[in-house]
C-alpha cells in the first residue's frame, strides 16, 4: 500500500515515477537505505518509510537511517503509518467507509496506530463490502480483513485527495513539499 501512496504523490507533483524497489519490509529498506542514497546523487530517488514505534519522532530516524542525504534524495517518513494520510482526508475517507466525518480522527498524525483506526472506522461502517473486507474475521489472529489493502488502493487511486489530506497532516505535508523541491530540481 506504501508503493501505491507514493505513486499517487509522485504522480501529485508531476514527477515520473520509475521502478519501484523495496516492497519488502522496513528492515530490508533499512538495510539498502545507504545505496539508494549514493544513487541519489546522480538521478533522483525517493524513499518512503513509516514511523511506527520504532522512533519518538521523524527527525530521529531521519539522523539515524540517513545523516547526509545526497542532493537528489527525497526522505520521507510517515508519522506513525502511512494510513495516517489517508485518515487526513476526513471527508473523503468516509464516505469510501460509509461513517460519518465526525468519526474520523481529526489529527490522524497523533494516531498511535493508524491502522488500527482505520479498521474500528471500518467496524461501524453501512457497508457490508468494507465491514467484511477491512475488518479481519473474528478468530483470524490477523490485525486487518483479507481485502484490506485492495479496497484501500482502490481508495488511494481513485478519491483520495493529498492537497486536501496534507491540511491535516503535517508529515503529508512536508512530503509533498519535498516531492515538489526534488521536482524543481529535476525540471532544471
Amino acid at each position: 500500500m506504501d508503493e501505491t501512496v507514493l505513486r499517487r504523490l509522485i504522480l501529485e507533483v508531476a514527477l515520473t515515477p520509475g521502478p519501484i524497489y523495496g516492497g519488502q519490509g522496513k528492515a530490508y529498506l533499512r538495510k539498502r537505505i545507504g545505496g539508494y542514497n549514493l544513487a541519489a546523487w546522480h538521478s533522483p530517488w525517493v524513499v518512503l518509510t513509516d514511523l511506527d514505534q520504532e522512533f519518538e519522532c521523524a527527525p530521529e530516524l531521519r539522523r539515524a537511517w540517513l545523516p547526509s542525504p545526497a542532493a537528489l534524495m527525497c526522505f520521507r517518513i510517515a508519522v506513525r503509518q502511512v494510513e495516517s494520510w489517508l485518515l487526513a482526508d476526513r471527508e473523503r475517507i468516509a464516505a469510501f467507509l460509509g461513517v460519518s466525518s465526525t468519526k474520523v480522527p481529526s489529527d490522524p498524525d497523533a494516531e498511535p496506530s493508524a491502522k488500527i483506526a482505520l479498521v474500528s472506522l471500518a467496524r461501524s461502517s453501512r457497508l457490508r463490502r468494507i465491514r467484511e473486507g477491512i475488518v479481519p474475521r473474528p478468530g483470524s489472529g490477523r490485525a486487518v480483513g483479507d481485502t484490506y489493502a485492495s479496497e484501500l488502493m482502490g481508495f488511494i487511486n481513485g478519491a483520495w485527495s493529498p492537497g486536501a489530506a496534507a491540511e491535516r497532516s503535517d508529515s503529508l505535508r512536508r512530503c509533498l513539499t519535498s516531492l515538489r523541491e526534488l521536482s524543481a530540481k529535476v525540471q532544471s
